[in-house]
């Protein structure tokens, strides 16, 4: 293995006796998380994947370092919104921690992370980033800052909008500052979708646009704006005249100043009173006939919006693991440090069990986020097959993996005790922060939707899925014929359900179930293909455990009155927890024992 991905947590004290565990400070996220440089190393060509490491480990060592600090610095001074200057002229302004800065700093200057996927050239790369390798970056940030993993998101964002769908005009204008690197160039994105009128029912939008020359002049007012003072906003907006509904919207871009350098005509009325992502602000505008110009067909404003969804529900996810990986990171280092009653935590029967559960629904994640970024790589590159694989992977990811997040994070403060939920740990912050991942971009209902009536109802993506993997099973020709063949068994069950649900309107209330199906067969299939391929590669077979873990635990019913922990469950859950490699041969008695 390359020497930086060596196992290694950080100079973190040996247990003693009386003493507090310590937490993740001074920990290389990207050292201690082997599973990320597998996984990097299957998706990603060799020669880019030797070009990124030395950054990511850079970014993991501030991440569990200056980055966690600043974070936290942050999160306790959260921003505020100033009506005028020191000379009282009524231009708004929001004042920032410096610690706020110095995340912004690091993000867009240092790393580019917003940028990656846009332009060429960052951190020395000539051409430029795959979805995969940009959230690399993404999954290592997020576990010091998720708050402004919502600016680099929707920076990105609008840059993909206007080079989509933009006029020449437009891009020339607009285009090479939401990619800047050079902090002092850099125009941060917004996008403001919320009214108070509808959330997710983006039709019944009252913001109104009245064209003016070359511009429009926007009316209305925008519910919850993050990233509340961005210099450039993509929103959309109804055309005077246009039809009611989302054929009826438009998509515009709003520019905080105007060419002489005057604010545009729409205030911040406040910022918002949040339960996590504190360091950001998010804030409620009124649009008092701002100035916008049309971004593409007026008429298919909600469809070239709602193209950005698969990329933001997929940073989304990205982010919900991130939150699991440093809940992880922080259980593992309460367990093996923490002794009481002469034993560490980590050797206890029950704490075993909690920190598999921890530590199987971060792995589901990071194994969905990988292939679901995968999916839009070569879905941008132009096959069909892998665009309608990620109409059903993005909302999939985002329904389960945002909802584990909570669940996870919230055992992980437990497995700390009472301190967990003290502001001076990470712990209470990251179960703030986790709420917010099950709301963004639709709460869990409308995904579940999304997923089960519009994914496989509507576009049949059902059979791009199944499709997908039953091909990973037949590439995994390393792995357990018998155990394979489950796994073929469960994929079409899943599907078929999955088809059920969807053909008629009085099963919606079985589209949560389902998508959760769907995201635990595809979980168990990614793992045994990964287990397969990372076995090959270095000798390690753990993923396949936890394949097998993620039908036992996650999909099948349990007798609640049976034992269900076997001695083959033991060590698979000894295997998982230690930090050595597991042979092929010593996985498949397992898998079969179990």
């Amino acid at each position: 293995m390359h020497q930086l991905n060596k196992h290694a947590e950080g100079t973190l004290p040996a247990a003693q006796p009386g003493l507090l565990a310590p937490d993740t400070s001074g920990m290389n996220f990207y050292r201690a998380d082997p599973a990320l440089t597998d996984l990097l190393r299957l998706h990603l060509p060799d020669r880019l994947f030797r070009h990124i490491e030395p950054h990511l480990d850079r970014l993991g060592g501030l991440a569990g370092g200056h980055l966690d600090e600043c974070a936290r610095l942050a999160d306790r001074h959260v921003p505020e919104l100033h009506q005028r200057d020191k000379f009282g002229r009524d231009v708004q302004w929001i004042e920032y921690h410096p610690a706020y800065r110095e995340l912004e700093r690091a993000a867009f200057g240092e790393f580019g992370i917003h940028a990656m996927s846009v332009r060429k050239g960052i951190l020395g790369w000539p051409d430029k980033y795959p979805v995969v390798a940009k959230h690399a970056f993404t999954f290592l940030f997020n576990q010091a800052e998720f708050g402004l993993g919502c600016p680099i998101n929707v920076t990105d964002g609008c840059a993909k909008l206007l080079a989509n769908f933009g006029s020449e005009a437009l891009k020339a204008r607009y285009l090479d500052g939401l990619t800047q690197t050079d902090m002092s160039k850099l125009t941060q994105g917004g996008q403001f979708m919320t009214e108070k009128e509808g959330g997710s029912d983006v039709g019944k939008l009252t913001t109104s646009a009245v064209q003016e020359g070359d511009h429009w002049r926007l009316y209305g007012e925008k519910w919850f704006c993050s990233n509340a003072d961005a210099e450039v906003v993509m929103l959309l907006a109804r055309p005077q005249g246009a039809e009611g509904g989302t054929r009826g919207v438009g998509l515009f871009l709003m520019p905080r100043r105007l060419e002489d350098g005057s604010q545009n005509h729409y205030r911040i009325v406040r910022l918002k009173d949040k339960l996590g992502t504190r360091s950001m602000a998010s804030g409620e505008i009124k649009l008092e006939g701002a100035i916008a110009y049309a971004v593409g067909r007026l008429d298919r404003g909600f469809v070239q919006m709602a193209e950005m969804v698969n990329s933001s529900r997929l940073s989304n996810g990205v982010k919900s693991t991130a939150l699991m990986r440093r809940a992880h990171h922080d259980a593992m280092t309460v367990a093996k440090n923490r002794v009481v009653f002469g034993q560490r935590i980590i050797d206890m029967p029950l704490a075993r069990r909690q920190l598999m559960k921890i530590m199987l629904a971060t792995e589901q994640a990071l194994s969905m986020s990988f292939l679901t970024a995968d999916a839009l790589d070569r879905a941008e590159a132009g096959s069909q097959d892998a665009a309608a694989l990620l109409r059903i992977l993005t909302p999939t990811l985002k329904f389960r993996a945002t909802r584990d997040a909570r669940k996870v994070c919230g055992d992980a403060l437990e497995m700390r005790g009472g301190i967990g939920y003290i502001e001076e740990f990470a712990t209470a912050r990251l179960l703030r922060d986790a709420h917010l991942g099950s709301i963004w971009e639709g709460t869990g209902n409308i995904v579940a939707i999304d997923a089960l009536k519009r994914a496989v109802g509507r576009h049949g993506a059902d059979a791009a899925l199944s499709a997908d993997l039953h091909a990973r099973l037949d590439d995994s020709a390393n792995v357990p014929q018998a155990w394979r063949d489950r796994l073929r068994g469960l994929t079409d069950r899943a599907v078929g359900f999955a088809r059920e649900v969807a053909s008629r309107t009085d099963n919606e209330a079985e589209a949560r179930r389902a998508t959760s199906l769907l995201y635990h067969v595809a979980s168990a299939v990614a793992l045994a293909w990964e287990g397969g391929r990372i076995h090959a590669m270095r000798g390690d077979a753990r993923r396949l455990l936890l394949s097998r873990m993620v039908i036992d635990h996650r999909l099948q019913a349990g007798d609640p009155f049976r034992l269900t922990e076997n001695a083959a469950q033991r060590a698979m859950t000894g295997h998982l927890l230690g930090d050595r490699d597991v042979g092929m041969a010593e996985v498949g008695e397992l898998i079969s024992a179990a």
